[in-house]
């Protein structure tokens, strides 16, 4: 099995912005760790700050790969671009948050990528991301 991780804007400084909201762990710690216990899932990883690089990205792997997992960031609740990409291909996104959309602001409710995913995990940290692996191994 082959997933993507794509994490949109900011979302390289994980475990050195905003420590309170999105921990003290680095992503790609977390990465390293993610890939030693699921050897069995080829893991790739990709981010962007940009809303084009994003897209290429899903164009690129989003007919031959079996998952992606996607955090869009800001991206989430702006691009009708990123939502379209996403209705574009045929593997399936799961998009995923580590914050709680729902307890930030209020722009933050609305996610325009979550319609066209097949599900969206939100609030529970990096535990996202195991959770939406978890779920590609026991339905694809």
């Amino acid at each position: 099995m082959k997933i993507l991780i794509l994490n949109g804007p900011n979302l390289n400084l994980v475990g050195t912005r905003e420590k309170s909201v999105y921990g003290e762990k680095d992503f790609d710690s977390f990465l390293e760790t993610l890939r030693d216990q699921n050897q069995e899932i080829d893991i790739d990883y990709y981010q962007s700050n940009l809303e084009g690089e994003i897209i290429n990205k899903m164009h690129e792997v989003g007919f031959s790969f079996d998952g992606i997992i996607f955090n869009g960031g800001g991206y989430t609740h702006t691009s009708v671009a990123i939502a379209d990409a996403i209705a574009a291909i045929t593997t399936p996104v799961l998009e995923v948050h580590i914050t709680n959309l729902y307890a930030r602001e209020e722009y933050r409710h609305l996610s325009l990528t979550g319609k066209n995913c097949v599900g969206v995990i939100t609030g529970l940290g990096l535990e996202s991301y195991e959770l939406a692996i978890r779920h590609f191994s026991r339905h694809l």
